[in-house]
Parts: C-alpha cells; sequence; structure tokens
C-alpha cells in the first residue's frame, strides 16, 4: 500500500502525447518555497521553456510526490511552448504544514494559482490536469477560483470528500481506510488488509497502527455533512464553476457518479454562459485507471483505448493558446457503451430519450441464492411472499468486482460466488428477446423490513451471459436510518416495512439479446462498504455484530422494483 510516484505520475499527464514536439532545452527548478496565505510554504519543481517569454502554465498539486527533472511529459509540454508545475500539497513531500486530506486544498489551490499567474514567465493563462487526489485539487479550487485559471482536466475527479466518504449513509470503509492508512504512511500488507477493516470499535481504527492517523478516526467521528465536510468540498458552489473542463472517468472508478454529475450541475447552474456549455466528459469502461482496453474479468476489444493525454493536449491547446483543435465539435459527453463495446457522443446526462422501466422483484418467497424462485420483469406484482434471510456482519457479503481502489479487486466480474450464498436475494429475468441498452444512473425502490433497529439494504445489477457467467455493473447501498435523507436520521421499528431508495450510481451496457438482467439484493458488500453493526448505536462505537432477520416484500401495496434507464434504439 505504498504510494509510488512514478506510478502515480500517469495519473498526472497521463500517457505520453500522441504528437511529441522535439525535445528543446528547457529550464528545471527543484524545491521552489510558494508561500500561502497562511505563511506556510509549499515546495514546486517547475519546468519552463529556456527562451525568453511568457508562456501558458500547466498546473498539478499532488500528495504523492514529485516527478524529477527527467519526467517525459514535462520535457514534452515545455517543447510545446508550456510552463509545467508541479507542487507537493500541505505536509506532502518537502512542504510545510500538516498532512490533513482534503482539508486546505481550496485555498491552496487559490493561493497557488495566484502566484503562478504572477510569475514573470508566466503570461497569465493556467491549465490545471491530473488524477484522482490530483482531480480534486482540481475540483476544489474550481468555484470562484483565481483569474488565472483558464482550462481543467481532471482525471477521475470528485469535488466533495464527504460523498466520497459516505454513500447511502454507509462509509466506504476499504477506499477511505485503506487509502487514508497508506498516505499517512501505514504500509498494510495485502493478507492484513481483511482483519485490518475488522477492526472494531470503528471509531479507533487509525489507533491500531504503530504510528497514529488521526484523521482516520475524524472521519468516522463525521458521518453526516457538517462543517468538517464542508471545509472539504466546493460546498455545492457549482453555479460558481466558470472554467472550461474536461473530466475523464471509468463507469467502475470509485469517482463514476461524481464524474458525471460534477460537469450535468456545472451545466445546468453555472453563471458563466461559457462555462455552461464547455463542460465535457469520457467516460470509458475503465476502473480508477483509465484508457485501457481490459477491466476485471473483461477485454473490452481495442476499441475501448483512449489516449487521454491526446485529448488532454488538444484542450489545452485550445482554451490556453487559442488554436484550433477540434474542441468545439466534441459532443459534451463521449461515452463507451459496454456489451455494444462502442464509443457514442450524447448532449446531457440523464439521456433526454431515457425511458426510466420499472422491473419489479418476483418470487414463491424464496428468492435465496442462484437456485432460488426470484425472477424479474416489467410487471407489477400482485399477492406475493417476501423473501427473508439473515444479515450476520461476522459473515458479509464479500466485494468482488466493482467501484473499488483498495481492498478488492475493481471492475466486471463473476458473481456466480457471491449469488450461492443464502442471504443474498437473486432475481433475474429470461432471455432477453431482443436487446436493451441501460445508458444512465440506475436506482432501486425497496420494500423491507429489519428485526434490527439500523440495518443496510444493497443493490447490484448484473448482465447474465448465456454461458451463465455474471458480470456486475453497478451497486449501492441504504443504512436504514438515513432512509429519509442525511439530514434526518430515524432508527427502524422493528419488523415494520419500509421503503428504501438505493442509488446504484451510473452505467452504459447493452444487454444483448439472449442474455439476463439480474438483480441481487443483500444487507453487505464488505470491505467496499462498513458492516452496519445492526445495534442502531451512534456510528463507529460498535464492538460487536448484531443479526439481523430480513424481509424484502414485493406485492401489491409494497411493489420493489429496479428503475433502469432503458435508451429506446
Amino acid at each position: 500500500m505504498k504510494t509510488n510516484p512514478p506510478l502515480l505520475a500517469s495519473l498526472f499527464l497521463a500517457t505520453s502525447l500522441l504528437a511529441q514536439p522535439a525535445e528543446r532545452p528547457f529550464i528545471f527548478e527543484s524545491d521552489v518555497k510558494i508561500a500561502m496565505r497562511d505563511g506556510v510554504q509549499l515546495t514546486a519543481n517547475i519546468w519552463r521553456p529556456k527562451a525568453e517569454g511568457r508562456y501558458p502554465v500547466v498546473l498539478m498539486r499532488s500528495p504523492y510526490g514529485k516527478m524529477d527533472e527527467q519526467w517525459d511529459d514535462g520535457k514534452h509540454y515545455t517543447a510545446a511552448g508550456y510552463v509545467v508545475v508541479v507542487q507537493d500539497c500541505r505536509g506532502r513531500g518537502k512542504s510545510e504544514g500538516a498532512w490533513d486530506p482534503f482539508r486546505y486544498d481550496v485555498e491552496d489551490g487559490f493561493d497557488t494559482q495566484e502566484w503562478v499567474g504572477k510569475q514573470p514567465w508566466c503570461n497569465g493563462d493556467i491549465g490545471t490536469a491530473g488524477g484522482s487526489y490530483v482531480g480534486w485539487t482540481q475540483w476544489a479550487s474550481a468555484a470562484n477560483a483565481s483569474q488565472h485559471l483558464k482550462a481543467m482536466v481532471p482525471v477521475v475527479p470528485f469535488d466533495n470528500a464527504y460523498d466520497i466518504a459516505y454513500s447511502g449513509g454507509a462509509f466506504q470503509l476499504a477506499l477511505l481506510m485503506g487509502w487514508g492508512a497508506a498516505v499517512g504512511g501505514v504500509a498494510v500488507s495485502p493478507d492484513k488488509l481483511p482483519d485490518t477493516f475488522r477492526h472494531l470499535p470503528l471509531n479507533t481504527f487509525g489507533d491500531q497502527f504503530e504510528k497514529k492517523v488521526p484523521y482516520l478516526n475524524d472521519w468516522v467521528a463525521h458521518p453526516t455533512y457538517d462543517d468538517y465536510w464542508r471545509k472539504r468540498s466546493i460546498e455545492h458552489r457549482h453555479a460558481d464553476v466558470t472554467v472550461p473542463i474536461l473530466n475523464i472517468g471509468g463507469w467502475y472508478d470509485i469517482f463514476s457518479k461524481a464524474t458525471l454529475d460534477m460537469a450535468a450541475k456545472v451545466r445546468a447552474s453555472s453563471r458563466d454562459r461559457l462555462a455552461r456549455r464547455n463542460q465535457f466528459v469520457i467516460m470509458g469502461p475503465w476502473a480508477h485507471g483509465v484508457g485501457g482496453r481490459k477491466v476485471g474479468e473483461l477485454d473490452f476489444g481495442d476499441v475501448a483505448r483512449l489516449s487521454v493525454a491526446s485529448w488532454q493536449f488538444k484542450w489545452f491547446e485550445y482554451w490556453l493558446k487559442g488554436r484550433e483543435t477540434g474542441v468545439q465539435n466534441w459532443p459534451a459527453y463521449y461515452l463507451f457503451v459496454m456489451g455494444e463495446n462502442r464509443w457514442r457522443g450524447e448532449n446531457e446526462w440523464p439521456l433526454e430519450r431515457t425511458v426510466f422501466t420499472s422491473y419489479y422483484l418476483h418470487s414463491g418467497g424464496k428468492a435465496n441464492s442462484l437456485k432460488g424462485d426470484g425472477s424479474l420483469d416489467t410487471t407489477a406484482p400482485k399477492e406475493e411472499k417476501p423473501d427473508e434471510f439473515t444479515y450476520d456482519g461476522d459473515d458479509p457479503v464479500p466485494t468482488v468486482g466493482g467501484n473499488n481502489l483498495v481492498g478488492a479487486s475493481a471492475g466486471p466480474y463473476d458473481q456466480t460466488k457471491v449469488e450461492e450464498r443464502q442471504d443474498v436475494l437473486v432475481y433475474s429475468t429470461a432471455p432477453l428477446e431482443q436487446d436493451v441498452e441501460v445508458t444512465g444512473p440506475v436506482k432501486m425502490i425497496l420494500y423491507a423490513a429489519s428485526s434490527a433497529r439500523d440495518t443496510d439494504f444493497t443493490a447490484k445489477l448484473v448482465d447474465v451471459h448465456p454461458d451463465g457467467k455474471a458480470y456486475n455493473l453497478c451497486d449501492g447501498i441504504i443504512r436504514a436510518r438515513y432512509r429519509s435523507g442525511m439530514e434526518k436520521p430515524a432508527l427502524l421499528e422493528p419488523g415494520r416495512a419500509e421503503r428504501f431508495e438505493i442509488d446504484l450510481w451510473v452505467t452504459s451496457n447493452l444487454f444483448k439479446r439472449g442474455h439476463r438482467i439480474r438483480l441481487e439484493v443483500s444487507s453487505s458488500n464488505f470491505p467496499r462498504f462498513d458492516r452496519n453493526p445492526n445495534s442502531g448505536r451512534p456510528f463507529g462505537t460498535d464492538t460487536e455484530m448484531l443479526a439481523a432477520k430480513q424481509k424484502v416484500f414485493h406485492d401489491t401495496e409494497r411493489p420493489s422494483h429496479l428503475i433502469l434507464p432503458v435508451i429506446p434504439r
């Protein structure tokens, strides 16, 4: 789990440029100190053309370390007439201050842009680049940005740390604790991760290591969107984003939903007409590493390959140098439709022609596992027996593939082993008589009851191939106490049926003729999400797991159903 700057450099400017200019002499300055508003000095490495003049700047702010003088992309961009600045985030590398993820990037990003824009080698125009946390550092200062910021290319980005920490009210354990420990200087071997994630109580997770990582406990101490998280987000100020942005993400990335939502919010609300028009998104069949053809157990073909660096270079040439590179002819959304395995341009998200279609759950009361009698179709249920299962936090449903980074594999994986469990309800359509395209946000309305005062319910959308292999597409979770919203926590009345809305995030997939659409329902997805102890006690304080008896209803009054964004073809 040690961070590796050379590997992570691929998340900055991605792969090398398709059309590389010949190398030219450049000036390299290392560990240049830049003062922030509170006096803390952050360090940066700077590559700039040796020729006199003022140039546009490509800026990256990273917690993963700076590249050295021989970094290819630094040399390529200087040869193309740019200055490149790579800065250590506060408390990282040789920068001063305390490392507290997400906390200072809003202010530090603005201050750094102001400093860069006033340098004698800068023409006043800045473009930002980079992926993952380096995508966050771009978005962190996007609202009310420096006057010098003219374009952004965030790869696998996000704009609100709270939305990443808590999904449906459940804590994204593997991502936050796994990544958080690593960047906190704690190396946990992969074979010890499963036991590490089982640590209880969760509010002392950061105390179990020889080196204390206090922010790990802080994240658990703030399960709702409060002042702590407001300082670690752009505060939903999408109307104040006035910069052209090219977002690049993947359907199996940990930030897939955020990548699309951010662009859509700016398009809908920015006070700047130019910014509203110039929010672009590329979504490929990728996990956190973008641009390849294979992810998980599926190969999407050579067509899935995409040179992120080429798109990025054209973006900067247009916005920072005014050169015609075809940017204005790009579709607002360039989406890869899995299953069909082809790219398609779209003008909005969700697509205007979407037919949101309800697929209802059915069974004779025995939908448990692949061997059960669960089915799925577009006909509303009448009177049917509910399905029941027991959720045991000491034996949670394992995470197999999906939107992961740490602690579990990412991408599409055969779910057959998961679907053999009795605590997983399985509902499948008959083999499809014609292709069905699902592109957009996926949601489930679940009517369920529990013996517990608090519990979780999960849902997973799966594409079942004719050979029986079942590949996950997207999934989601809801913590019962937050069924009416994160601002209105309320414990359950044991045994009483309630309505739950589960956000399964986003996907684009063609369910081919002969395939089946499948839904899995359960109460855990570990270690992607923390295990609900079912006690109803304050989050993070439990020291043991209690079992919960769950009921899922599908009848006239409680018609549980999956809502799919079907695209007419």
